[in-house]
């Protein structure tokens, strides 16, 4: 269970990095937005440093994910950035692979802050 454990921390922390990198670089390519998506990202890009900090949380959330050492801290710092992509998903763009994808990454966020639940109990006191 432990080798399991840690091939999906290394592919979630590896996911999350790729797509901080994305945010800087532009490297993947994208499908054609909707006009709602075309809404959105406009006022993103009127917030010009939200992306940035975005792509920073996500590369430090799965450096930080990857090692077993900071999963804990991995874990919070990234849940912040996966509720935005469930919702994201959920409310703009519906599809079944995005949302499905979407799902098992926060089930994977959720398990990992569960399964270190004593290393937050200090800070819920």
């Amino acid at each position: 269970m432990k080798i399991i454990k840690l091939i999906i921390c290394l592919l979630f922390g590896l996911m999350f990095i790729n797509a901080g990198l994305n945010k800087f670089f532009n490297y993947m390519p994208m499908e054609k937005p909707s006009p709602e998506q075309m809404e959105l990202f406009a006022a993103f890009g009127k917030i010009f440093w939200l992306m940035p900090l975005v792509g920073i949380v996500e590369i430090i959330g799965g450096l930080l994910f990857i090692f077993p050492k900071t999963r804990a801290l991995g874990a919070i710092v990234i849940l912040p950035v996966m509720v935005g992509i469930v919702i994201h998903n959920f409310m703009m763009d519906k599809s079944t692979m995005g949302m499905s994808i979407a799902g098992v990454l926060f089930l994977i966020n959720l398990w990992i802050i569960i399964d270190n639940k004593e290393k937050y109990r200090d800070l819920l006191k």
